[in-house]
């Protein structure tokens, strides 16, 4: 049984410390990518507050052949099972292989409303050898709720999950 329960009174630099530490730990020695996922989804659930959706969405193939994306390991409400790579925020993480940090989606052309709940969101993409293969996307219901402390924090769990998701 793993407790990890982070203090409500953490700053944010120490928050993401150890939410690494804690994904570290269950992802170290586990081959499964969607075990993987599902714990770092549960896991963001617990240590980022004010969240209505974490999860991933993975790089993946179409009925047709073509590369978009398909919804991974989450926590929230039901999503988007399929995203094309050039839409929404997941698309525009993936397709520029860059953070996207919006502080109001109804903002953002083309984003993508799963929950209508959601008013800002944070999607970092999973690279490896240089290729996304996954971003992580994070949703809440506050305007304004990320910050670019959020997004490093974020992207360093990317880069320790470059080879494990």
């Amino acid at each position: 049984m793993y407790d990890f329960k982070p203090d409500p009174a953490l700053n944010t630099a120490e928050r993401y410390r150890q939410l690494c530490n804690a994904v570290d730990a269950l992802t170290s020695d586990e081959p499964d990518c969607v075990a993987n996922m599902a714990n770092v989804a549960a896991l963001i659930w617990e240590f980022i507050p004010d969240l209505n959706w974490s999860g991933f969405y993975r790089v993946g193939a179409s009925k047709s052949g073509d590369k978009e994306l398909v919804l991974g390991p989450f926590v929230g409400r039901p999503a988007c099972i399929r995203i094309p790579l050039d839409k929404g925020v997941c698309g525009a993480a993936v397709s520029t292989g860059e953070t996207q940090l919006v502080e109001d989606v109804h903002a953002f052309p083309g984003h993508i409303a799963c929950d209508a709940a959601s008013r800002s969101e944070l999607v970092v993409p999973v690279l490896r050898d240089g290729a996304v293969v996954a971003v992580i996307d994070l949703d809440s219901p506050n305007p304004e709720r990320f910050t670019s402390e959020d997004a490093a924090g974020l992207e360093k769990l990317a880069l320790l999950l470059s080879d494990r998701v």
